[in-house]
């Protein structure tokens, strides 16, 4: 019964592979082997009598209602030229260096990532507005795609990041229940909070191993990034000084920034209290800039409902699969497997982020947060590892995931938007060596676990 599980496992695989929607695959995939094993006395229909309180639980989640308002904000700001005014006011700041537009993009990708905390969003917006300015500059090609796919999966890892406020609210289930299987009954609670601040640090590395990486290549190798020329810089200013422009572009972003992200680090809110400041926040940045009108937003409006929509119904479909699953006896094979790995609980993570990493491929961030956390998570959690560090390891593995050729998200996004002149061969070629630089992230990450650690013990006791 147990192989059942593991059959309609790689069987939701190959459904998704063929292109049907993901949320009708776990769920038509999962009713379908409970009529099997129901019908070879090998699956009990009463499991499925779990679904309706679970459907009450997600409607009422409160953490999840963290997840339409973050999307709103994302969509406001990615139509309210924040992105255009920042890349602007960068270029002023170090475009006449050799590698200062390449720092200038990294900068931006970094505040767009943590006020949109989506990566397609973050990997199309860089695409149409900084892919073109470099080329035009001179910069190489396969530099110029790298960094722009890279600054992009940003989005996935930096607060305030839609898929920690999902793996925030799963892995909360999945610690409390692997501390009722180790038979403590006053459980602990893991919040989206202590995520937040767990990816701060680990972020902020990830964003100067990038521009070490770009400062590295203006020393030596300029010629792939040349500096601007002076009209180039003043056609930018448009007869503004340089402290107009700098501050007007990096106060409302910053003052947003800190409004969201800091009331929720410093406690005075939690992530859906935050998340509604910052829809708020958004939308008087886009009315104050002039770019706020009732079709934009309700292109706005449509989107956020459609981005919702899909994550519930998500949600609702990996519910479903997941109760399948257990009713297979999935979960104990799994623990099974592991507690019989050689290597112990190090073993156990490295498949399971090997596995992880490996499925970025071909499903998407929420679809592994809602069908494989749950499963696997834990089982690791039970066997000793901190939740918090466990989060941000699966939030970086998939960033890394989606960055890698052939089938990385991000790679796809850019070549949607780039370019015909840019070959794809030359956006594979361009991210090896970030892929590089976020290895060498989890490897850290794996040896000093503080660097997640430290910051969520340090406000949150």
């Amino acid at each position: 019964m147990e192989y059942l599980a593991l059959l309609m496992f790689v069987v939701v695989c190959f459904v998704l592979l063929l292109g049907y929607p993901v949320a009708l695959s776990l769920a038509g995939t999962a009713l379908l082997f409970a009529a099997i094993g129901s019908s070879l006395g090998s699956f009990d229909f009463s499991f499925l009598g779990a679904l309706p309180n679970r459907l009450f639980g997600i409607i009422n989640n409160q953490t999840l209602l963290a997840v339409p308002l973050f999307v709103f904000m994302g969509a406001m700001l990615e139509r309210s030229k924040i992105a255009e005014n920042l890349l602007n006011a960068m270029s002023m700041l170090f475009g006449k260096y050799h590698g200062g537009l390449g720092i200038s993009v990294i900068l931006v990708g970094m505040l767009l990532a943590a006020s949109t905390g989506i990566v397609g969003a973050t990997v199309v917006t860089m695409g149409l507005l900084a892919l073109p300015t470099m080329l035009k500059r001179g910069y190489d090609v396969k530099f110029s795609t790298g960094i722009i796919c890279a600054t992009g999966t940003l989005g996935q890892i930096i607060p305030p990041s839609i898929a920690l406020v999902l793996l925030g609210d799963v892995l909360s289930s999945a610690y409390q229940k692997a501390q009722l299987d180790m038979g403590i009954f006053s459980p602990e609670t893991v919040s989206v909070g202590d995520l937040f601040a767990g990816a701060v640090i680990p972020g902020f590395i990830l964003v100067l191993l990038y521009m070490a990486y770009c400062i590295g290549l203006a020393i030596f190798k300029p010629e792939l990034v040349p500096c601007m020329k002076p009209e180039d810089i003043a056609d930018i200013s448009a007869g503004k000084s340089k402290a107009q422009v700098v501050l007007s572009a990096l106060i409302p972003p910053l003052l947003l920034m800190f409004a969201v992200l800091g009331s929720i680090l410093f406690g005075f809110a939690t992530p859906t209290e935050a998340a509604g400041v910052g829809a708020m926040g958004a939308t008087l940045l886009a009315l104050v800039q002039k770019q706020l009108s009732l079709t934009k937003l309700k292109a706005v409006m449509q989107s956020t409902l459609k981005i919702t929509s899909m994550v519930f119904l998500i949600l609702i479909g990996a519910s479903l699969f997941s109760l399948v699953f257990r009713g297979f006896g999935g979960e104990e094979l799994i623990q099974g497997v592991f507690e019989q790995m050689p290597g112990g609980v190090v073993g156990a993570t490295l498949i399971v982020m090997l596995v992880i990493f490996l499925l970025g491929f071909i499903l998407d961030f929420i679809e592994i947060t809602f069908v494989v956390v749950p499963i696997v998570a834990p089982i690791l959690l039970s066997m000793g590892l901190d939740p918090i560090w466990l989060g941000i390891m699966i939030a970086i593995n998939l960033q890394t995931s989606f960055l890698t050729p052939p089938f990385g998200f991000a790679l796809f996004y850019l070549r949607g938007v780039a370019d015909k002149v840019v070959k794809t061969a030359d956006i594979y070629r361009g991210v090896i060596p970030f892929i590089a630089m976020q290895v060498l992230l989890m490897l850290m990450l794996a040896l000093w676990p503080s660097l997640i650690t430290w910051l969520p013990n340090f406000i949150y006791g």
